[in-house]
């Protein structure tokens, strides 16, 4: 992402997590940590993917440490799929990590991001960490995976992002998801799944949705 880029492993259930770790300009206070994952392994997905990255560095400007791992049996990352749940366990161990490797990391906002199949697997980590009582302070979901994957339901305050005219998860599948929640969805007009051409303002609106 820049050349402050730190690439670290975490001892995984299934070996090595690698991991790219991206830390505010010197001088800029520390807001919070943000684990941020990626769209699916088994059709391309990887922790350097442009909508993934888009998120990074809206928390990035916002203060945030970003944590980016390769999923299982991308890159460096050992295993191999495991349809969310080895996924799930491996997002919980890298959170760790993160909050461990800072001072002040148990007290620190946490903010969970995901991409796709990635919104799937942060839905699954928020609710363990939930259940564990040390909840995630915000969620952010773009092209949450609603019609391929069992996403999780969520806190009322997740921003949810979509492209009008996704063709990989469509818009109807997202508000069925967030319908009985009665949650909002962030709609952007003429976005597809990967926002082509759209993600300089998906960055806009991420840093002020989340400011």
């Amino acid at each position: 992402m820049n050349p402050g880029t730190r690439i670290v492993g975490i001892d995984g259930p299934a070996g090595r997590i690698d991991v790219a770790v991206d830390r505010p300009d010197a001088g800029t206070p520390l807001r919070g940590i943000a684990v941020v994952a990626h769209p699916h392994p088994l059709y391309g997905g990887t922790r350097d993917n442009k909508v993934v990255q888009t998120l990074a560095r809206a928390l990035l400007a916002l203060g945030h440490v970003c944590w980016r791992p390769d999923f299982r049996g991308v890159g460096a990352t050992e295993g191999t799929y495991d349809e969310g749940r080895g996924e799930t366990e491996d997002l919980l161990a890298v959170i760790a990590a993160a909050r461990a490797a800072e001072p002040d990391g148990d007290t620190l906002p946490l903010v969970l991001a995901g991409f796709s199949f990635g919104s799937f697997v942060q839905s699954r980590a928020a609710r363990r960490l939930a259940d564990a009582q040390r909840p995630a302070s915000r969620l952010v979901f773009v092209g949450t995976a609603a019609s391929r994957f069992d996403v999780e339901p969520v806190p009322p305050d997740t921003l949810v992002i979509h492209g009008e005219v996704d063709d990989t998860v469509p818009l109807s599948a997202v508000l069925d998801w967030a319908r009985p929640q009665e949650l909002p969805v962030v709609v952007i007009p003429g976005a597809d799944h990967f926002f082509h051409r759209k993600l300089t303002g998906l960055k806009q609106l991420l840093v002020r949705e989340l400011r």
